[in-house]
């Protein structure tokens, strides 16, 4: 006789309304966007996230990398060789400490990025042409208080001695 695996318990879920559901959609969306984007830079997910710090940012120490990315120095350098052999980033001298260097994103994968991620930023922002003023206003409203509820939900940052991680001291 075979029985079946039992089952786990659902828990129903709360009603939300529909805008709620659709944040829940919007973040999915943007994690199968955040693949399509490593696919096509053909990164894994810390490297792609290693290389939005770069766009973003702009060159970076190995170190501050690591701290922004959130794993050891050493899996850092890992991340950083996979992007500098696939022609994502380079090593160079740190511009005012002649024994560091810094991390810096390659033009051309910045390029490459871009035209992959700005026709969706932009095709965003259309939308709001849409809308008139005050519709756009109660929007932002609406999206800057789902920002502080996720903030909201977030821990506190680590501390070091000398302040809150990634302060400039």
């Amino acid at each position: 006789m075979t029985t079946q695996p039992e089952e786990a318990p659902s828990r129903p879920r709360p009603p939300v309304r529909r805008p709620t559901e659709l944040i829940r959609e919007f973040l999915d969306v943007s994690e199968e966007f955040e693949s399509h984007v490593g696919r096509e830079l053909t990164v894994n997910p810390t490297d792609l996230q290693a290389m939005q710090h770069l766009i973003m940012e702009g060159p970076l120490g190995p170190t501050e990398l690591s701290r922004r990315l959130g794993i050891s120095t050493a899996a850092t350098t890992a991340v950083v060789d996979r992007l500098v052999a696939v022609g994502h980033a380079r090593r160079t001298q740190h511009p005012s400490d002649r024994r560091g260097i810094v991390i810096v994103p390659e033009p051309a994968s910045v390029d490459r990025a871009m035209a992959t991620l700005m026709p969706m930023i932009m095709g965003i922002d259309g939308v709001l042409d849409e809308f008139d003023e005050g519709e756009r206003e109660v929007i932002t409203a609406y999206l800057e208080r789902v920002l502080e509820v996720f903030r909201s939900q977030l821990p506190e940052p680590p501390t070091t001695a000398g302040g809150p991680a990634g302060s400039s001291l």
